[in-house]
């Protein structure tokens, strides 16, 4: 998966926009406020820090040299995936969904109302 796939897949997903809160050199991609990923375009190789639940991401880091700990980032909750082929495209499409959920599990019910299209008891839609 190269750079070009993993931003149209973040900015795919429920709420996500891209910012460029660092400034120009990094791209932030969020959702209700709240960031999942994040990338710098001119690194070499280009990689990704993506937000992971503390046991997966310990898990990761042993068993792909790929995925470290996330680089200037909080190393329980944060991972760096490089970009060069080294992780399969598979897996890092499920770490940016997995990502993306943490976030949004995270956010309050009515953010997560708004994401859902306003799904919810307050709707009259079904959840």
């Amino acid at each position: 998966m190269d750079l070009s796939d993993v931003c149209s897949l973040c900015l795919s997903l429920p709420g996500a926009e891209e910012t460029t809160p660092f400034g120009p050199d990094a791209l932030v991609f969020k959702t209700g406020g709240k960031m999942f990923a994040l990338t710098i375009p001119d690194d070499f190789p280009p990689r990704l820090n993506l937000k992971c639940d503390p046991a997966r991401a310990a898990e990761l880091r042993e068993t792909h040299a790929g995925i470290t700990p996330g680089y200037h980032m909080n190393k329980r909750h944060w991972n760096t995936v490089l970009l060069d082929g080294s992780v399969p495209s598979a897996l890092v499409r499920e770490l940016i969904l997995h990502s993306h959920a943490l976030v949004v599990k995270s956010l309050p019910v009515a953010v997560r109302r708004q994401l859902d299209g306003g799904a919810g008891k307050d709707s009259g839609k079904d959840p």
